[in-house]
């Protein structure tokens, strides 16, 4: 699908299907809208008039037009009301026009909607309609897409914009390739799978690549991220992307995720209702990791960043980790595994720990990591712990400018004495109350004095149904945030 940026207004425009958005202020049909419904021959007031089209946030028709219209199809978008409109809103009005468009079997689509800011509107648009159009037949026997697909979109009166589509497309590709990643099943992904990865990407991008094995890791010292693999047939693969700019980079950044491809909780293993049949999403860090060095590498910015991943499986085999075993990890601090269900924060430990030795300004990690986000802030809000408030006010802004939900939660101290252990510095994991927070809490050991922001996942990486610019399946989030937060 092309998308462009045009500026001839929609009143002007012709094809097959023209999308418009509206607030519940332009119901009344002045100025441009009476036109436009003149020249579409009355569908659109008559749809309104019906109460086919109310202009509600998530309302929206398909009007087909006479023979004699300029355009053959009328798509009105509600975008609710006026004083609430904001780039999340034409996110979300743009991917339902798409899904629309797709379904009326429309080859060529005009959109137009309001413009809060021309490049940041461009941009917001163009990413959303990318996302939108995204459809995932990797592992079906036929294309289900056959027939009368989405050619192009143009986005009207908004003139040229072609560092802001540029944009788009980079951070699209990289959600994209994290959701792919996170979709597929754990016999098509997996911690080789991962490295694969990272080397098409330091290949096609010139980026740089280290690929640690076991021996290597064990050289390290990596007790409680090797503790995790040692279960597996598949071998670990620790990763570690670097993107490099031209000239003195004016930061470095680090990016953790959680490589999990599959986990099966251990000899804890996880029981009915569990959902371990979603286990393969437990890479989810790792995937908005690769896809967000994609989107960087191709964006360019004056920023060093490191991209690190501990991948591993969590399997069951007479060489597993048992519940009571001690672990020590890279820095020296030993820790008695209470569950091997909660072994994600075990193999970011030791990540960390690498991490921190790279003398980096600041440290994200990110991992689908505990139930207990989910059960705090539901499952389209992201859990955010940092040690450092700046740090923390930097990644909320990249996140609204994303158009991605994370709430700052307390790293309080003092739910550390539920993970502290009589034989070992400490337990992986505490009471049951607070579970976030105490993971939280333990990765904080691993970092030093590193600025240092943890985001918890494990909600917003995958959606149950269509939802707003994101498809049923898996999201991609957070990779807008994380670019977003290199970029500014």
């Amino acid at each position: 699908m092309q998308i462009e940026a045009i500026e001839t207004p929609c009143l002007d425009w012709t094809g097959d299907a023209l999308a418009v958005g509206l607030t519940h202020a332009d119901l009344e049909l002045t100025g441009d809208w009476a036109a436009l419904d003149e020249r579409c021959d009355r569908a659109l007031s008559e749809a309104i008039a019906t109460g086919e089209f109310d202009a509600k946030t998530g309302n929206a028709v398909v009007l087909r037009l006479g023979r004699t219209s300029a355009v053959r199809k009328l798509i009105a978008v509600g975008l609710g009301d006026r004083d609430t409109l904001d780039l999340n809103s034409l996110r979300a009005a743009s991917a339902s026009s798409v899904r629309l468009a797709k379904n009326a079997k429309v080859k060529t689509l005009g959109l137009s909607l309001p413009s809060l800011e021309t490049a940041a509107t461009a941009q917001a648009i163009a990413t959303a309609l990318r996302l939108a159009d995204h459809t995932d037949n990797r592992f079906k026997s036929e294309d289900e897409t056959k027939g009368v697909t989405l050619e192009a979109v143009q986005i009207l009166g908004l003139g040229e914009q072609t560092a802001a589509l540029s944009r788009a497309e980079a951070i699209a590709a990289g959600t994209i390739l994290a959701r792919e990643l996170v979709a597929a099943p754990a016999n098509a992904v997996t911690p080789e799978t991962l490295a694969a990865t990272a080397q098409q990407l330091a290949s096609d991008y010139g980026l740089q690549l280290e690929i640690l094995e076991r021996e290597d890791c064990e050289k390290l010292g990596m007790g409680a991220y090797l503790g995790v693999s040692q279960a597996s047939d598949i071998p670990p693969k620790f990763i570690h992307l670097t993107y490099k700019p031209e000239g003195t980079p004016r930061r470095k950044l680090v990016i953790v995720g959680k490589g999990v491809t599959f986990d099966s909780g251990g000899l804890n293993i996880k029981g009915a209702g569990s959902g371990i049949e979603t286990m393969k999403m437990d890479m989810g860090g790792a995937g908005a990791t690769l896809g967000a060095a994609r989107a960087i590498a191709t964006l360019q910015p004056d920023v060093e960043v490191h991209f690190i991943s501990a991948a591993a499986e969590n399997m069951i085999s007479g060489h597993a980790m048992h519940p009571g075993d001690i672990l020590t990890a890279s820095n020296g601090k030993t820790i008695e595994v209470n569950n091997t269900d909660a072994e994600g924060r075990l193999t970011l430990a030791d990540a960390l720990v690498f991490a921190e030795k790279l003398g980096a300004d600041a440290i994200v990690d990110l991992a689908t990591l505990t139930g207990a986000c989910i059960v705090a802030l539901g499952n389209n809000i992201g859990g955010l712990w940092s040690n450092n408030d700046h740090l923390a006010a930097e990644v909320q802004a990249a996140a609204a400018a994303a158009g991605e939900k994370f709430w700052t939660m307390p790293l309080e101290e003092a739910y550390f004495e539920s993970l502290k252990s009589p034989i070992a510095d400490m337990k992986n994991t505490g009471a049951r109350a607070g579970g976030s927070i105490t993971a939280a809490l333990f990765l904080k050991q691993f970092v030093g004095e590193t600025p240092w922001v943890h985001l918890d996942i494990a909600g917003p990486v995958w959606a149950e149904k269509e939802d707003g610019v994101n498809n049923a399946g898996a999201t991609g989030f957070p990779v807008q945030t994380l670019v977003q937060w290199v970029l500014a």
